[in-house]
């Protein structure tokens, strides 16, 4: 059976929907950088999902190729996870999508080195004829966090930062949103398969 990070690690992938504190060791991702709000179709955003799931489909299907990567095993493909950002913003503002700045990402499997990384990078643009030239491997050090199961659409997300935060301030925590320490958001619904008021979220804030 293939490993599922979302079952294996819980902790990371499906926590409660009350508000938690988290500490998140480092890890090894797929990443694009852009801008640009993410429901513009043809966008910045969609496009880079595509190159992310380019490159990790060709590492998960290395199995059946003849480049043998050390230490393989199957896997499920981890969700898509994104770190958002606003320039001049504490925080989020949600009414200007348009102003976003944004890392999208899906997480290595830990077995995959720089090397192969860079393989997939090569292999997946010659096979599927797509520039990839934006995709980078990312080391994220995420540390201690407050992270909650959000339920619904996107744009309800606010009241569950608030609580996020009322409860962080409780525990005796602060923000601790910085230029290397983001907004994050891992997506484990598909919305175009899921009514919006369905959609999980995880929201991930770093707190000192």
């Amino acid at each position: 059976m293939a490993f599922d990070y979302k079952k294996e690690y819980k902790e990371f992938y499906l926590p409660p929907k009350r508000p938690t504190i988290v500490t998140v060791p480092p890890m090894n991702y797929i990443s694009v950088r852009g801008k640009g709000d993410p429901n513009a179709e043809d966008g910045e955003y969609k496009q880079s999902i595509a190159m992310l799931y380019a490159v990790a489909y060709t590492i998960k299907m290395s199995k059946k190729g003849t480049h043998s990567i050390k230490g393989y095993f199957d896997f499920v493909v981890p969700p898509l996870e994104g770190l958002w950002y606003q320039e001049g913003v504490h925080g989020i503002d949600y009414a200007h999508k348009e102003n976003f700045s944004w890392v999208s990402m899906i997480r290595l499997p830990d077995f995959v080195t720089e090397q192969d990384f860079t393989w997939a990078l090569e292999e997946a643009s010659r096979k599927k004829n797509i520039d990839l030239s934006k995709v980078e491997f990312l080391t994220l050090h995420e540390g201690l966090c407050v992270q909650c199961m959000h339920m619904g659409s996107y744009d309800d997300e606010p009241a569950t930062v608030i609580k996020m935060h009322e409860f962080m301030e409780h525990e005796g925590y602060s923000l601790d949103i910085s230029e290397s320490r983001l907004h994050h958001e891992i997506y484990l619904s598909d919305p175009r398969k899921t009514a919006p008021e369905k959609l999980k979220t995880v929201i991930r804030h770093p707190i000192k």
